[in-house]
């Protein structure tokens, strides 16, 4: 697999199509630090880390708004790939939806969305689009 976090989203994004409650993704630290941004965020109801096997499992329990059934995450969009890396400093931070969605940007000081980083003044790879 040359690009794990692209997984990771894919899986998530797949999951919410077909209406499930919960997804198993395999683990690492990087999906592990996503996976409590949104959870911090509101996106996801739950999760939990299970560490059985070798590489461990994130169980991540999706949203849904419990009148209209419609999923909290709308969309999940990669932006940093492995072919193209994308870097921000704190001038050129990216908005999205004009504040109402986040990026999540992995940073010296962490994973963390675009408004803490703000707030900590760092700059970062920008690995995904969440809203």
């Amino acid at each position: 697999m040359t690009d794990p976090i692209s997984d990771y989203l894919t899986r998530l994004r797949n999951a919410i199509k077909a209406r499930h409650r919960i997804v198993e993704i395999p683990a690492s630290n990087i999906k592990k630090e996503i996976t409590k941004v949104l959870f911090e965020k509101g996106y996801i109801q739950n999760y939990k880390f299970e560490d059985s096997s070798v590489q461990g499992v994130i169980k991540v329990a999706l949203k849904y708004d419990p009148v209209s059934k419609e999923p909290a995450i709308v969309s999940l969009q990669r932006v940093s790939k492995p072919g193209l890396r994308k870097y921000t400093g704190v001038e050129d931070m990216p908005r999205v939806l004009s504040g109402l969605g986040i990026a999540i940007i992995s940073t010296p000081k962490g994973v963390m969305t675009d408004k803490e980083a703000r707030s900590l003044n760092v700059g970062g790879e920008i690995l995904c689009y969440v809203y």
